[in-house]
């Protein structure tokens, strides 16, 4: 484990540096703004789709662990890009006159 670990400590900085980074933009983010711009990156998972789809027709015939995660990947990405969507649509609702 700490081979592992010394072999790849710059990665590990990195994402340890990410996730302070993304706690402090996220933070900063006014409540106002914080469920469109959600939905937006929610629609954007639209690409771990496509790299799920990409990694269950890149597997190997005996591999169903990349199976069952490239799965997994695709189900729970398009429930996240629908959610996105949906809630777009209820907040542009909301901003359409009334009849």
């Amino acid at each position: 484990m700490l081979n592992w670990i010394s072999a790849h400590q710059q990665m590990i900085y990195i994402v340890i540096l990410m996730i302070f980074l993304g706690i402090e933009v996220i933070g900063r983010v006014p409540s106002v703004l914080h469920t469109p711009l959600m939905s937006g990156a929610n629609a954007i998972h639209g690409v771990v789709i496509i790299g799920a789809i990409i990694v269950m027709g890149k597997a190997e015939d005996g591999n169903y662990l990349a199976l069952i995660l490239g799965f997994l990947a695709v189900v729970l990405g398009t429930i996240n890009v629908v959610g996105g969507f949906v809630v777009t649509d209820r907040m542009l609702e909301m901003f359409k006159k009334k009849k």
